[in-house]
């Protein structure tokens, strides 16, 4: 008996297999693709530095402190202003890497209200340790394309970014400032 046309039609295809026909909505939008990267750097970031027992914020405060890398002896407001947090947010984290004795804070002899931050030696060994690894994960971050189109990109990112804090700066100086709540219903 031959087989019925009905029993002929295919099954339908899964849906990965589908053809996209068109992006997804979020492609279009610069924050939801800033975000979706962010997460993905964050995620990345976490998984090398957790069995450390550094978050993200940590190892950027010690890239930044590093006499490899950074600038050792600046001020916690300096170091808040550098890897772009609030002051209280800075005395946290400055408090969690002097008790992990990573860091250390010495009294500023032109100010003695204030102190300097440098990494101990342990936090120097082990951002040194750290760093090749980090290295070679941000390498991987950009390993889909090219590396002119690496370069172009963080030429591009690097405007943007600069762009915009030149705007929030004319902004805070012509006195517009914007509370959280209005920043949270944008």
């Amino acid at each position: 008996m031959p087989p019925s046309t009905s029993s002929l039609r295919a099954a339908p295809a899964p849906a990965s297999a589908l053809p996209r026909t068109a992006e997804p909505p979020w492609h279009s939008i610069p924050t939801a693709i800033a975000r979706r990267f962010h997460q993905v750097c964050v995620a990345r970031t976490s998984e090398l530095l957790s069995p450390a027992g550094l978050t993200p914020l940590q190892y950027g405060a010690m890239l930044h402190l590093s006499k490899t890398t950074g600038l050792p002896g600046i001020e916690q407001n300096s170091l808040a202003e550098r890897i772009n947090v609030d002051r209280n947010t800075a005395s946290l984290l400055v408090e969690q890497l002097v008790k992990k004795g990573l860091l250390e804070r010495q009294v500023n002899g032109a100010d003695r209200r204030s102190r300097l931050l440098s990494l101990t030696a342990k936090g120097e060994a082990l951002y040194a340790r750290l760093r090749p690894a980090h290295a070679a994960l941000n390498r991987g971050l950009l390993a889909p394309i090219t590396r002119q189109e690496q370069k172009l990109l963080m030429d591009l990112l690097i405007r943007v970014v600069e762009g915009n804090l030149i705007q929030e700066n004319r902004n805070v100086k012509e006195g517009i400032r914007r509370t959280r709540r209005q920043n949270a219903n944008t």
